[in-house]
């Protein structure tokens, strides 16, 4: 698994870890750690963590310097949250700002816990974007997944009822919604997430409601603005990384979870259908720091 990831942080590596081993082995000089933080600003990783990494770098004999780093950042990530589906049925809200690989992510997703073993339900209600129902269906048929829409309404709470009504009926485990792409600070549509929790709480309260926030990675600190106000209401489950591969600011996991309380959940390695994975904090970090060999010999 580290393979994958370990490529799609090559963007955000390249600065980070060659500044890093830059000063393995010595003091470094007042100017190399500027460097070094700037660098680390760069990436998003924030200000707190920065400063972390810099104390390391300031106290370590040097021949420790990497491992001590490595530490530094597994301790600011949280324990791996795990994936499994444990209460069940579950319906599993995914949001997030039009861009963001929102329904992209959402037949991923569909995939990985089919391949779980998952009896899935797939559930269109970006009722406002014709092109969101064609894309759903075209994933839907690749992943071989029930898919629920209703191209005679554009109203995205009717359709989620539909796919709930039939996802009771069939008895799926999983139902996966692909809800309207919004902007956070178009406030009648967050008002609307809102009706979608009421109608799952008040008519399908046997489903366990999960709530995922796509999160583009090469959107850097506004992500984290998106983030902030998708769960200015409720609290949000996780995330769903997207684009890592496309970006240098793949630091913006720190922040989003020191910030906000939100871990990162899955993260998005390219555009084919098993290009998803579930975080590993410490495959991560190695991805970060260049330190392929250990993460491989977990």
């Amino acid at each position: 698994m580290i393979g994958k990831l370990f490529k799609a942080l090559q963007r955000s590596r390249s600065g980070i870890a060659d500044t890093i081993r830059s000063v393995l082995g010595k003091k470094p000089s007042a100017k190399e750690v500027e460097n070094l933080e700037d660098v680390l600003l760069q990436s998003d990783m924030g200000y707190d963590v920065v400063q972390d990494i810099l104390e390391v770098v300031n106290a370590s004999s040097g021949s420790d310097l990497m491992d001590a780093v490595r530490d530094a950042l597994i301790k600011r990530l949280p324990q791996d949250q795990g994936v499994e589906i444990n209460k069940r049925p579950c319906a599993m809200l995914v949001m997030g700002v039009n861009g963001s690989g929102k329904t992209t992510s959402t037949a991923k997703l569909a995939n990985l816990y089919k391949g779980m073993g998952l009896k899935v339900t797939l559930v269109a209600a970006d009722t406002y974007r014709a092109a969101a129902v064609d894309q759903l269906k075209r994933w839907s048929e690749r992943v071989d997944c029930r898919l629920i829409c209703n191209e005679e309404t554009s109203e995205p709470v009717s359709v989620i009822f539909d796919g709930l009504e039939s996802a009771r009926a069939s008895k799926s485990d999983l139902t996966i919604i692909d809800t309207a792409g919004r902007l956070h600070t178009s406030k009648n549509l967050m008002k609307e997430l809102e009706k979608m929790y009421r109608v799952i709480e008040t008519r399908f309260s046997e489903f366990n409601i999960q709530s995922l926030i796509t999160l583009d990675a090469t959107m850097g600190q506004n992500s984290l603005a998106q983030a902030k106000e998708f769960q200015a209401d409720r609290k949000l489950d996780g995330a769903v990384l997207t684009k890592l591969d496309g970006t240098a600011k793949g630091g913006i996991i720190f922040p989003l979870y020191g910030m906000l309380d939100i871990p990162v959940k899955f993260v998005g390695l390219g555009e084919g259908l098993y290009d998803m994975e579930a975080f590993h904090r410490e495959h991560y970090v190695d991805g970060l720091l260049g330190l392929e060999e250990r993460s491989n010999g977990k």
